[in-house]
């Protein structure tokens, strides 16, 4: 007995030795300090940084930081840069691609200019010592990130435009930390320059052409192997990482730029992001922030007030040169204080970048003990500014975009969507339900529907069991991106009246049909049962047909109906193209006339949507197949339809679903039939007055006046 108690307080002596114990107690801080924190309205982020000061070498020795810990906070590290490159909106930051630049450019400079000068002219000390200090303050890390992606304005021009300029200050930083150490070493020539300038040369080619094409080939070819896409991803930022290094910069870059590469190949709704940003905020980013307070030496502060001094001018340089950096921006920009607030607490940081300067110039003899001391200061000061400061203006900027009910939000009660997916085939399920979820207003209450009809015959009962067991697995995909699925089934005579009876009856505002095969003798595309749900419905209503899956695809090719801007419908439909080009990060081509392009840039800027429109004017309906020399075999190729007797109905529309099938039979296609009544203006008295004789006069008078026209272009 005595022996066990012997070896139990031997497993507990300090710094602890034992694997097992030392990650109970990482994962034990993990999950109490933001709890506890969170009661004193204090960042979590700063809970875990100062977790770290505690039981680190400095502290309480608890933890060493030994190779595991440095493992295990790297990968935290390039965590934090993927997922900022991952989460970037590819649309925003190409329309704010000069906005970025100016930003990393002030970003840069102003830090930069004000510590050197300080350094070199106050302190007294050397050209090197002082530009090394300088580029440290004009780096800065994404630290307080992940509370962006908490209060979800990640899609902010603001966050855009910082992350962007991320990229650009930590590279020129970097690339001032490579070419003062050459110059240290006195090797700055010109091979130095040719051998930086090539290897970046290939690591981009690499990076922006060779990775992504594997990644399509590879998601394309085991598109079911959900679990071999994490570990692919994985490979990518991990196998990116060393080949930044490799190319003369640093290793976060290179996950930063793994980020941009898969950006595209990876929606912000799926499973998949799901997953890497689910163990990225749970373990690894956690990590990371522990260990950088594991590295704080607050006894620095008794070395003597040199170190003192130091550390406090260092803290306010770096503070006062990012804070500088923003409100030019915001200036320059007209952004609000809001967006100023945010922007200077996301790039306020020093961590990754600014430490790996200080320690590789420490290591040369070009930086101090003062510097090194006051730089472990910094980083803990500007981490705990930047994280209230970030958060601040992230509560700001929440409460604003919820104070701005549009007239949009109004009128189509996003908040209670409801969307209905009858299925037919369990075959074509996975990308309906995955095209559902992309369009699906994230704050809607409403569940998506998954509907089963079965016939009303003798094994209905036995049908509608066989129907769930299946549909079931379709709930766990779902689950995998937090969103809810509910699923239906029910018993009818015709399928298509079971789907209007329960689209009715759960007051679905989308239906999301499946493409529907063609009968042999029959020669519409769309058959009896989707005409009578679109006869017996006035929902909006998508037909869907995936040839590839949709990350895979390069544009949303939008071909739109004169007189469409007028259906009810128009800005519900066209708010869930936009919002799905948002998630692909692909633009939209806008084919139509010169109105409803109008209408559609109205829309946008009331709406404030960001996807990319290219507009393609289009009015000929008559020889409609011109349009494949616009449409490209990698575009999803929308086509816009309407009931009959919809403001924008007309003849030319009948046949065009059928046509498609035959003439864009390699796209993947969707068509359209936007909800043609606002159901709160519907009377049960009017029911039976219908627009149909005179819409079928209207047609009769348009045929003849063709036939005419044709007799004598004769």
């Amino acid at each position: 007995m005595t022996d066990f108690f012997k070896h139990l307080l031997h497993e507990f002596e300090l710094p602890l030795g034992n694997p097992v114990l030392i990650f109970s107690l990482i994962l034990l801080i993990i999950l109490l300090s933001p709890i506890l924190l969170r009661r004193l309205n204090i960042p979590g982020i700063i809970g875990l940084i100062i977790s770290g000061v505690i039981v680190g070498p400095y502290g309480l020795n608890i933890l060493e930081k030994n190779s595991a810990v440095d493992l295990f906070s790297t990968i935290g590290l390039l965590y934090i840069m993927f997922i900022a490159g991952l989460e970037l909106d590819m649309n925003q930051f190409k329309a704010n691609r000069n906005k970025s630049l100016l930003f990393g450019f002030f970003t840069f400079i102003f830090p930069l200019s004000i510590g050197f000068s300080v350094f070199y002219y106050l302190l007294g000390y050397g050209f090197n010592a002082s530009l090394l200090t300088a580029s440290m303050f004009a780096s800065h890390t994404l630290i307080a990130y992940p509370i962006v992606s908490k209060f979800g304005i990640s899609k902010n021009q603001a966050v855009a435009i910082t992350v962007g300029g991320t990229i650009i200050t930590d590279t020129a930083a970097l690339l001032t930390l490579a070419v003062i150490m050459s110059n240290n070493q006195g090797s700055l020539n010109q091979e130095f320059w040719i051998k930086l300038g090539i290897s970046l040369a290939i690591f981009s080619a690499i990076m922006f052409f060779v990775i992504p094409k594997i990644a399509k080939w590879f998601f394309r070819k085991l598109e079911s192997e959900k679990h071999s896409h994490y570990i692919f991803v994985l490979a990518v930022v991990f196998f990116s990482a060393f080949l930044a290094q490799a190319a003369g910069v640093e290793a976060i870059i290179g996950a930063f730029v793994a980020g941009l590469a898969l950006n595209k190949l990876i929606p912000h709704s799926s499973a998949l992001m799901n997953r890497i940003e689910f163990i990225g905020n749970s373990l690894f980013i956690p990590f990371f922030l522990i260990s950088v307070g594991m590295i704080v030496d607050m006894s620095v502060i008794l070395k003597g007030p040199e170190a003192l001094i130091i550390a406090v001018v260092m803290t306010v340089v770096a503070i006062f040169g990012k804070w500088f950096a923003s409100l030019v921006t915001q200036l320059v920009f007209r952004y609000s204080a809001a967006q100023r607030q945010l922007i200077f607490g996301l790039s306020n940081a020093q961590a990754a970048a600014t430490l790996a300067a200080v320690l590789i110039g420490y290591k040369a003899g070009i930086l101090d003990e003062n510097i090194l001391n006051g730089s472990i200061i910094m980083i803990l000061i500007t981490c705990i500014i930047a994280s209230f400061a970030t958060e601040k203006a992230a509560k700001k900027i929440v409460i604003e975009m919820d104070g701005d009910t549009s007239d949009l939000k109004k009128a189509n009660s996003f908040n209670n969507e409801h969307i209905l997916i009858p299925i037919a085939n369990i075959e074509s399920i996975e990308k309906l339900l995955e095209f559902s979820i992309f369009i699906k207003e994230k704050k809607a209450a409403n569940p998506v529907s998954i509907l089963s009809v079965v016939s009303n015959n003798d094994e209905a009962e036995i049908n509608i069991l066989k129907a769930r067991s299946k549909l079931e697995e379709f709930v766990r995909q779902a689950s995998a991106t937090e969103t809810k699925v509910n699923i239906i089934t029910t018993i009818d005579h015709n399928p298509a009246s079971g789907i209007s009876r329960i689209s009715r009856e759960i007051m679905a505002d989308i239906v999301v049909l499946g493409w529907p095969h063609r009968a042999d003798l029959i020669d519409k595309l769309i058959g009896e049962k989707v005409d009578n749900i679109l006869n017996n419905t006035d929902k909006t209503t998508f037909i869907c047909h995936f040839e590839k899956p949709l990350v895979l695809h390069k544009r949303i090719a939008i071909v739109i109906p004169p007189l469409a801007e007028h259906e009810n419908g128009f800005e519900q439909w066209f708010t869930k193209m936009a919002k799905l080009a948002q998630e692909l990060s692909i633009p939209i081509l806008l084919c139509c006339n010169e109105t409803t392009q109008n209408s559609v840039n109205k829309l946008v800027k009331k709406a404030r949507l960001t996807a990319a429109i290219v507009p393609h004017n289009f009015e000929d309906w008559d020889d409609f197949f011109v349009l494949s020399k616009a449409v490209n075999l990698d575009d999803l190729l929308v086509l816009v339809c309407a009931r009959k007797g919809a403001a924008s109905y007309m003849n030319a529309l009948e046949n065009l679903p059928s046509k498609l099938e035959k003439h864009f039979k390699k796209n993947s296609r969707i068509v359209i039939y936007p909800q043609q009544f606002s159901q709160q203006f519907s009377n049960e008295r009017y029911n039976n007055i219908t627009p149909e004789p005179l819409s079928l006069g209207i047609e009769t008078i348009q045929k003849i006046g063709r036939g005419i026209g044709n007799i004598l272009k004769k």
